[in-house]
């Protein structure tokens, strides 16, 4: 697809078609890489995006139960302290 570069002010910018935007899930904010004279642009990625989301399914599910057990060994700490002198 070839498009027009338009003035913007000082600058210069271009027009992205909205089936192309939605297409690449590009919003409000994207990222601009320059790789072997290319612009790459891609969407920004929020991190932990959707995650309340998930972790309240897995709460209704019963899935949060701890994988480790909260009480640490007071042996590991004593030889943490010794390691740290």
């Amino acid at each position: 697809m070839e498009i027009d570069v338009i003035k913007i002010g000082n600058s210069k910018g271009i027009r992205l078609p909205m089936a192309i935007l939605k297409q690449c899930g590009i919003e409000s904010k994207v990222e601009l890489e320059i790789e072997d004279n290319c612009i790459i642009i891609k969407p920004v990625k929020t991190p932990r995006q959707g995650w309340a989301e998930a972790f309240k399914v897995m709460h209704e599910k019963g899935d949060d139960s701890l994988l480790i057990e909260e009480e640490i060994d007071n042996d590991l700490l004593e030889a943490w302290d010794e390691r740290k002198d």
